[in-house]
């Protein structure tokens, strides 16, 4: 444990002196908190004009039924469905912020001659990947949190009816921040590191690395599209895909980082 903590400690101490990452890891998540937030505000005097009332929403039967609970108006179930929808984006920064920190993990440190040195020490391979996961995960997951706890408080301070409260604030996106977010971050950052020990330019690795955004793309694009409605049920059969994914993973990024071969390979 101590290993990791060493190696957590040293990879925080390199990735943060670059300022582009710090940007990455502040500006993403009050971006992505701040379009739905905008959304509940510009949207905040439609809902409260027409509440008490039963408006058609205009939407399909099972997305209403799925969003709103009974005793919402139709232009209400419209201002969670919108927000649903950009909520999507949200899931976006467990993925882009551990990928620009874990996509330079192996192959930065060729680059700067400071893998040789590294693996030189009585560190088991486990015990490297955990670690450098680890300082990838962690700052995710924290400005995950941290974002989400935010839109919260926005959202507790602009809306005033709190069934609507409690229908922007569903179990589902709980599920999805607290439980998805993190196995999304893992996901990421396995697929970086497996990329980053297979490649011998760090440009080529962030690149190659963005890759795996493609899957939350395409659940927000799907969703607009109308293809599906993301329920509690979808969610959680997403979390448990992702368990398993992440394990694989985990699995086939200790494989393939080969001590030997990316020394003789990269000298």
């Amino acid at each position: 444990m101590n290993k990791i903590k060493t190696i957590v400690r040293k990879e925080w101490a390199e990735v943060f002196k670059n300022r582009m990452v710090i940007f990455t890891v502040a500006f993403l998540p009050l971006l992505m908190t701040a379009i739905p937030l905008g959304i509940i505000y510009g949207t905040r005097g439609m809902a409260t004009a027409t509440a008490g009332t039963t408006t058609d929403s205009g939407l399909p039967s099972e997305m209403t039924q799925s969003m709103c609970p009974s005793g919402l108006s139709g232009r209400d179930c419209l201002q969670v469905f919108l927000v649903s929808e950009f909520m999507m984006l949200f899931m976006l920064v467990p993925v882009v912020i551990p990928v620009t920190i874990a996509a330079y993990s192996i192959v930065g440190e060729k680059t700067t001659r400071s893998l040789e040195p590294l693996l030189a020490t009585p560190i088991t391979t486990v015990e490297l990947l955990i670690g450098k996961c680890l300082a990838a995960v962690i700052p995710a997951v924290l400005a995950t949190y941290a974002a989400f706890g935010i839109f919260a408080l926005g959202s507790w301070i602009i809306v005033a009816n709190k069934m609507l409260l409690m229908a922007l604030l569903d179990v589902r996106w709980l599920i999805a921040i607290f439980l998805v977010g993190p196995l999304l971050a893992v996901m990421a950052v396995t697929f970086s590191l497996m990329i980053s020990s297979r490649v011998n330019d760090p440009r080529v690795a962030e690149q190659v690395s963005m890759v795996v955004i493609v899957p939350v793309l395409a659940g927000f694009f799907g969703q607009v599209a109308g293809l599906f409605v993301l329920n509690k049920q979808i969610i959680s059969i997403v979390a448990l895909v992702m368990l398993v994914l992440d394990a694989l993973l985990l699995y086939l990024t200790t494989r393939v980082f080969q001590r030997e071969q990316i020394l003789t390979r990269w000298k």
